[in-house]
């Protein structure tokens, strides 16, 4: 049976990655958590594929969104970091990233992919699975669906905006509306 994350902790991390000026380095909760800022964590099954850039670029389009919520968005995937740097360095035209305002991390153990309970186990690739976390390191929002559904980056905006509020946020809630 599986187990519930939403309002526990989330599961610590600390992965090698591409980091926004394609340097490789680390990305970690507890480095958000000490910068006091919520983090936006999504998985992806795999690089060169065609749903996937889609959403890194949607995301990364937006990035200064997130920035102005004082969110850290980090992609993952079960590629290794080489794999990410060539599609970061193909340009968009030809299915690839371009440069990226976020870090691209590897799971290459498929551990956090496990913790976070989106690894397919058999292919050895992650769902689309979407964590909000906030600056104290408690998962606020989770969601999972099937690898052939892309992600709306308006609605991963919307619902860190109501997570922030700190109320109660009825059905179609909207940034300036009224809590409950």
């Amino acid at each position: 049976m599986a187990e519930r994350m939403v309002a526990k902790q989330a599961p610590r991390f600390e992965m090698d990655a591409v980091l926004s000026n394609k340097e490789f380095g680390k990305v970690s909760l507890e480095e958000n958590m000490k910068n006091d800022k919520w983090t936006v964590l999504f998985f992806y099954p795999m690089d060169f594929t065609f749903v996937c850039p889609t959403e890194i670029t949607s995301l990364s389009d937006r990035f200064d969104e997130f920035e102005d919520l004082d969110a850290e968005v980090i992609g993952v995937s079960t590629d290794t970091i080489h794999t990410h740097l060539a599609w970061i360095n193909t340009g968009r035209d030809e299915n690839g990233l371009g440069d990226l305002e976020y870090a691209l991390a590897a799971d290459t153990n498929h551990q956090v992919a496990k913790d976070y309970g989106v690894l397919v186990e058999d292919e050895g690739v992650a769902l689309r699975g979407l964590f909000i976390i906030s600056p104290e390191g408690e998962l606020q929002y989770q969601v999972v669906n099937h690898n052939n559904i892309g992600r709306d980056v308006d609605e991963t905006l919307r619902v860190l905006q109501a997570l922030q509020t700190g109320g109660l946020c009825p059905a179609n809630w909207k940034p300036g509306q009224e809590t409950l």
